[in-house]
């Protein structure tokens, strides 16, 4: 046994997902606070047009997250097997096609979203007043959007083969480059939404150079070779169909926020204008902590299933579900208390003028009313990840925000105005969670027939 498959078969399961979980919320929660300290630094030393300009780009930013962290779940989903199963070569074509895969997808991605800027900005649903805030950002962090999603490619590789605190370290090193950048560019110098943008763009790429420096273990230890000759063998539409397949269910629920708020932003500026879209902005950025919780948990569960997916092992497939379910349950009742009792204090952060603080302080609370039921449905999606049920899983992405959210909002919007868009996330929520049950009753049913056919086919190699 090599050492890197220590993590997988030492000690409780529970220990193990901790092990995996830690790492995963506070990563992503640094992940996230990219954006959140542009945002509060804009807020507080620029004014709350610049966080309207700042929401307005947030569907590009989270456009350029979701093609990252697709082919970062489907790649390290596809390694964690890969050591299940002993197949170091398809771990070895993985890494690359993963690399090539998110090099030249996030090219594509912002040349087109620079050629298009304005149209796109327009689309988005600025105004005449958040339209330069949002122009000036999005021409500077388009440059990091590529090293973003390297870096994160490359850690969710290494996180997959043992190295669990890799996401940590990387993005806690960025997000505090970004915090002192910020602070001298926009506190010190006054350079506004560009400063916040310069920042962000800065971190990142620092961020990148430390991740691809510790990922010079993981090829030489697992002799990956970069030569242009063995790119090119090694670049097959069967890896890359598997990377994508895998990660799609990811790529859409991290896009339907985006979706969701290109929508919201245009239903909430005709109903009520640019103060509408700055408290919608500040409530994604707070209710982001619960979301976190709940990821990251969800997440770190699907390696442990991947693996004993791979290995065959279905109890340990089956006691990591359930401790995924309990842990996200706690996790997110607890944060869930703390983000009710301290709403005024966490917007108030944001947001200076008094009378919008108690609009968005009433939103928030109304949006997160129930939102810990919620974490069976990101659960249930990630284990169809890991068990090979890419459709069931893709179906169940799109369910919560695309099948159900928008068309409630919008009815909502028009019945009830400002406060059906409010209205509209706890009753998304209850609906998806209800749904999200019985697809986890169905999936531990199914086990038996799945589970084993890995272990099948080792055998039969061996033989």
């Amino acid at each position: 046994m090599g050492i890197n498959e220590k993590i997988y078969n030492d000690g409780k399961v529970s220990k193990v997902l901790l092990k995996f979980a830690l790492p995963a919320i506070i990563s992503l929660l640094v992940l996230e606070l990219y954006n959140m300290v542009d945002t509060v630094f804009v807020g507080r030393y620029v004014g709350a047009d610049a966080i309207g300009g700042l929401t307005i780009a947030f569907p590009i930013q989270r456009l350029m997250i979701a093609i990252g962290m697709l082919i970062a779940i489907g790649a390290s989903t596809s390694v964690s097997r890969g050591l299940g199963e002993k197949n170091l070569e398809h771990l070895r074509q993985t890494i690359i096609n993963a690399i090539v895969l998110t090099t030249v997808s996030l090219t594509l991605v912002i040349l087109i979203v620079f050629l298009f800027k304005s149209s796109i900005i327009n689309a988005l649903g600025a105004s005449s007043n958040t339209f330069s805030s949002a122009d000036q950002y999005i021409s500077i962090i388009l440059i990091g959007g590529i090293f973003q999603c390297l870096s994160t490619v490359l850690c969710y590789i290494m996180n997959a083969l043992g190295n669990t605190r890799i996401s940590l370290y990387s993005n806690i090193l960025g997000s505090l480059i970004n915090i002192a950048i910020n602070y001298l560019l926009v506190v010190l110098l006054n350079y506004g939404v560009k400063g916040a943008a310069i920042a962000t763009v800065i971190s990142q790429i620092v961020a990148f150079a430390f991740t691809l420096y510790k990922f010079r273990s993981v090829k030489e230890n697992f002799k990956i070779d970069f030569s242009f000759k063995y790119i090119k063998n090694s670049i097959t539409k069967e890896v890359i169909l598997s990377i994508v397949t895998i990660g799609f269910s990811t790529f859409i629920i991290e896009i339907s926020d985006a979706v969701v708020s290109v929508i919201l932003n245009n239903l909430l500026v005709s109903h009520g204008g640019d103060s509408a879209i700055i408290i919608v902005g500040v409530i994604t950025k707070i209710s982001m902590f619960m979301f976190i919780t709940i990821i990251g948990i969800s997440s770190a569960m699907q390696p442990i299933v991947a693996y004993n997916y791979g290995a065959g092992n279905h109890k340990k497939m089956k006691e990591a579900l359930k401790t995924a379910i309990i842990a996200v349950i706690i996790a997110s009742i607890s944060f869930w208390i703390v983000l009710m009792t301290m709403a005024s204090s966490l917007i108030g952060f944001f947001l200076k003028d008094g009378e919008l603080l108690k609009q968005a302080v009433m939103a928030f609370r109304i949006c997160i009313s129930i939102i810990p039921t919620i974490g069976i449905y990101y659960i249930c999606i990630y284990y169809y990840q890991a068990i090979d049920e890419a459709k069931r899983s893709f179906l169940l992405s799109i369910y919560r925000q695309l099948v159900i959210f928008i068309p409630i909002s919008i009815l909502f919007v028009q019945l009830f105005g400002i406060v059906g868009a409010w209205i509209a996330y706890p009753v998304s929520d209850i609906i998806s969670a209800i749904t999200s049950i019985h697809f986890i009753k169905k999936a531990t049913s199914e086990e038996h027939k799945t589970v084993f056919v890995p272990a099948a086919l080792l055998v039969t190699l061996k033989k």
